[in-house]
Parts: structure tokens; sequence; C-alpha cells
């Protein structure tokens, strides 16, 4: 595998606390894997075809057609776990798998070929995101209980090349998102144990802090200029929400029947959102749609 690094340019880094100032509704719709009682969904391409997974103790990878209703298992072969979460528009998908001796190991499956995803000599990765330019986003760490300090990456699949993320501030941190632009969000821990988000476009690094919360992660964001994610209230709640770039706006999401636990994980080009809510070992999975 060839390395490479990148350092932002840190001439664009703002932080946000701007009001929200824009209100799309949405039209909910609660999705639980069928006979379980713990699903998340975490990824959704143009098509509506969706990434995620079930089962709090043993986690099964699956895509879901919302069209149809149709689940259809996506596991690593010969893995214990699996977790598929991020989905491209080719239907290429990436996440992350459990082996039989126990390491968690990054993957993308092309169309049905699983090929496994590590950054050199680091024992813990996960992929988070896909692209539809064989371009996938996620974190590698330093120890094998995932426990060691997180640095994002980029990996390119048809080279084969990492590309190595520096977050200025950064105790830790994830890449979590990835659009066909290579535009990149994802979050970090300061020193003071205070989760941020971030967004890369371009080179131009941005900061992501929901108005009045105590911590943002940024979780996926699509090739429209709309970001996803959650933030934490001062009571400890989860809200979602969606940042727009161009007005500089968040908007907090709370599905109906998870006020309060909800979280954000993907959008489409369209606007539909994906996420879910609940308090493990019970989490439901939704997806939201704009009305019209």
């Amino acid at each position: 595998m060839k390395l490479k690094s990148s350092t932002l340019f840190l001439a664009g880094a703002v932080l946000l606390c701007m009001s929200t100032a824009f209100a799309q509704t949405y039209t909910f719709q609660t999705i639980n894997y069928p006979g379980d009682t713990f699903t998340q969904l975490l990824g959704i391409n143009n098509h509506n075809v969706i990434a995620g997974y079930h089962g709090a103790s043993v986690n099964q990878g699956f895509t879901y057609v919302l069209k149809t209703n149709t689940f259809t298992t996506e596991n690593f072969p010969g893995s214990q776990q699996t977790q598929v979460i991020g989905i491209a528009n080719t239907s290429n998908s990436a996440g992350f798998y459990i082996s039989t001796g126990g390491a968690t190991v990054g993957f993308v499956d092309r169309q049905g070929t699983f090929t496994s995803v590590a950054y050199p000599n680091q024992p813990f990765n996960q992929l988070l995101s896909e692209n539809d330019v064989a371009q996938a986003a996620g974190y590698y760490s330093t120890k094998a209980d995932g426990s060691g300090p997180d640095t994002p990456y980029i990996y390119d699949e048809l080279g084969g090349v990492f590309e190595g993320l520096v977050i200025p501030n950064a105790v830790t941190a994830q890449a979590t998102g990835i659009n066909n632009s290579g535009n990149t969000c994802g979050f970090y821990v300061n020193a003071g144990g205070v989760n941020r988000g971030w967004l890369l476009v371009g080179g131009h690094y941005t900061v992501l802090n929901y108005p009045g919360s105590t911590g943002t992660q940024a979780l996926g964001l699509n090739n429209n200029g709309s970001v996803v994610g959650f933030y934490t209230d001062s009571s400890g709640g989860s809200h979602g929400f969606v940042y727009n770039v161009s007005s500089k706006a968040f908007q907090s999401i709370d599905d109906p029947n998870g006020v309060g636990t909800t979280i954000v994980n993907g959008i489409n080009d369209t606007g539909v959102l994906v996420g879910f809510y609940g308090t493990a070992p019970v989490n439901s999975g939704f997806v939201a749609s704009p009305a019209p």
C-alpha cells in the first residue's frame, strides 16, 4: 500500500456557532430488521438503497431497499461481525468487520467482491463512507482494541493509496464521510475532552459546532452541500442535525419516536436522511424524507 499525508489549510478554520436559519419538514418512517429489536441505518444512496446493521450483541450487516422493503444480508466472508456503513450510487459499499481472530478491519465491497482495508502497521481500522469514484473515508487506531488515538484517512481503492489527515487541535479524530468531490467530514476530540465536528472542502477546514451544544459529531455529507450528524444538549440528550454549507445554518432533527435519542448518520443528494433512535440494546432505524 502507498501512503501520503495531508495537512489542512488553517486559514479556513472558523468555529461555527450560527443560529438555525432554515426549516425543512420531514416525513419519518421507522425501519426495523425483522425479528430484531436493534437496527441502525447508517448510509443511503440516490437510489434509496440503505446500508446498516442489526444485532446489539452480534452485528450483522445488510443493505435495504426502501421502495421494496427488502433486506439483503451483507457480511464480510468468514467474519464474526460486520457493519455496513457507507454506500455509493454504484452500490459499492464500505464498513468494517471483526475477524475470527478478533481484529477490527475495514472493508470495501465492490459488486460482491470483498477486500480488506487496513492502514499499514495499524491494528484497528474502520471505513465509514464510500463515494462514487472509489474512495472511502475512515480511521485507524494505534491499539488493537480501538482505545488508542484515532487518525482519520482517505483510501483510494483503485490506487491503493492512503491519505492521512491532520486535524488541528485534535487528540483523536475520525473521518466519517466523503463525497464525489473528495470533500470530507468527521469529528475530533480536543484536549478538554469535547467533541467537535469538522468539514474539509477543497483543502479548507471548518469546525462544526451546533449552537449551545455540549458536543457535536459530523457523520455524513452529500454532493449538494449538506452535512449531517448529531449533537448533545446540556441534559445529555442526543439530537440529529443537518448543516447547510452555503447558508452556514443548522437544523435540529429528532425522530418523533426518539426525541433526545436521535442520531442522523447519512444523507443522499435528494436530502433523504437515515439514522436511528433509542437507547441500546434497543435501537430503531429511521428514514426521514423531505416533505414537498
